[in-house]
């Protein structure tokens, strides 16, 4: 993983903050306070650093994890976060069983919005891992986004596009726990910085029932643990 080597912290300290961060509806002050009762003191403006620099990272490291196998038949929908004081549009895409599959944020609600949201969904993917099935609102912007990808070929053209209420419950369920998430923040300063938290929970699942001091584990949570090491190439834990 990123280097830890000028830090002033272990890295299992900076990984840990970054989870519950990730993983949890807390604020940055919230954290300082929480592992200053565990004997780290760290300033809030330090954790948002650290947030910003490994949160991608993490992401990018655990997104086998929660796009767990192919599923042909994606959900597609958006919700809004307030960044700098206005709305600003996140677009989602989810499977049927709610795990997250790729989300962008923009300024706008557009076609051409639509389109680079679907086109960072579908980037790296092999044929057989697009999907067969987009779901989405009545909203005229995913129509004309999917047309224009099938033309480029980034799309198949058999892929069938669905306007169905009910078959997105699912997602629409899952952004009221993203609001939860993101409620203590009161908003976001710029869109990189909503980035980390706009992910929600999924890629820190993991280890996500272990609320303890940083670098402890139960018994119970320890296959989990050493997943998570093994995974941010921290090395078997001594």
């Amino acid at each position: 993983m990123t280097d830890f080597k000028w830090r002033h912290f272990q890295g299992d300290v900076i990984l840990w903050a970054v989870r519950w961060y990730c993983r949890y509806p807390i604020s940055y002050r919230d954290l300082e306070e929480m592992l200053a009762e565990r004997g780290i003191s760290v300033d809030h403006t330090t954790i948002y650093r650290w947030v910003q620099c490994y949160a991608p990272e993490m992401e990018k490291r655990l997104r086998w994890f929660w796009r767990r196998g192919f599923d042909p038949s994606w959900r597609l929908d958006e919700t809004y976060v307030k960044v700098r004081g206005k709305w600003t549009y996140l677009y989602r895409a989810v499977d049927k069983r709610g795990d997250t599959i790729d989300f962008y944020l923009s300024p706008t609600r557009s076609a051409k919005a639509a389109k680079r949201f679907l086109g960072k969904a579908l980037r790296g993917l092999k044929h057989w891992e697009k999907p067969a099935t987009l779901n989405t609102d009545k909203a005229p912007s995913y129509g004309a986004a999917i047309t224009e990808l099938k033309r480029e070929g980034k799309l198949d053209r058999e892929t069938a596009h669905r306007q169905v209420k009910y078959l997105n419950n699912v997602i629409e369920a899952d952004h009221g726990k993203l609001k939860i998430l993101i409620k203590p923040v009161r908003g976001f300063k710029s869109i990189p910085t909503a980035m980390p938290r706009s992910r929600d929970s999924k890629s820190c699942e993991p280890c996500a029932k272990d609320r303890l001091a940083p670098g402890a584990c139960s018994p119970a949570s320890g296959a989990r643990c050493a997943l998570w090491r093994e995974l941010l190439a921290l090395g078997p834990r001594r």
